[in-house]
């Protein structure tokens, strides 16, 4: 004679079960399509910047304390006025989808050979204002070293007194703030500057133009591709 307490209670037991993994599977489901939502998301938010196209017109850049001078496209500039500061400019392209926000940067010397290890964000002077480079169109960054203490201050100035390479790190995210990414600028003497250059004001202001290339990108706040 069949047991149907035993039977009703496997029975139960066994739809539970099933029911559970159907939950399970429903769930895993869920959450790989928010992840891909998700990631959709992010990628229409996603900067990249790129250095600036030949075509892409010159970029006027003006400092706090007055100092100015244009960047050609497809380059950088670094100015050794005679007050002893060190002004940085780079001609640059968003080529992601998203609002750019600089946040930081950092110029040394690369005296041989190329740096390969992301550099600690925590060393990064902020940018004292805030700029934008909107999706597909070009702009500028800026930076300046005016401590006399500052560690890179004589390398990078013997750098660019010699003609030879920068690397600056420009440190970016998106609208948000999210998804924040170093990209590496190497600068150094080529087309688009042959060597020192008079800046717009005063003309003995020395002002170098550089070749400016993208070396390598750095996910801060993602997983690293390599």
């Amino acid at each position: 004679m069949a047991d149907w307490v035993t039977i009703s209670s496997l029975a139960t037991a066994g739809g539970t079960l099933i029911l559970a993994l159907a939950t399970f599977s429903s769930v895993k489901s869920a959450n790989r399509s928010a992840r891909v939502a998700e990631r959709s998301l992010l990628a229409g938010l996603r900067p990249v910047l790129i250095p600036s196209r030949t075509e892409d017109p010159e970029q006027l850049v003006r400092f706090g304390d007055g100092h100015m001078f244009t960047i050609p496209p497809h380059g950088g500039n670094v100015d050794l006025p005679a007050n002893g500061n060190i002004y940085f400019g780079l001609a640059v392209r968003n080529g992601g989808t998203g609002l750019a926000v600089i946040h930081g940067w950092r110029a040394v010397a690369v005296d041989g050979g190329t740096f390969s290890d992301a550099p600690n964000i925590d060393e990064f002077p902020r940018q004292q204002r805030d700029i934008y480079i909107p999706a597909g169109e070009p702009g500028f960054w800026q930076g300046a070293i005016r401590e006399q203490s500052d560690p890179d201050r004589e390398s990078v100035r013997r750098s660019v007194e010699s003609g030879g390479r920068l690397a600056v790190d420009v440190l970016y995210g998106d609208y948000e703030g999210g998804q924040r990414t170093i990209a590496r600028f190497g600068l150094s003497i080529g087309s688009a500057g042959e060597g020192p250059s008079n800046a717009p004001e005063p003309a003995d202001d020395g002002c170098y133009v550089f070749r400016a290339e993208v070396v390598r990108y750095f996910n801060v706040d993602g997983a690293d591709p390599r």
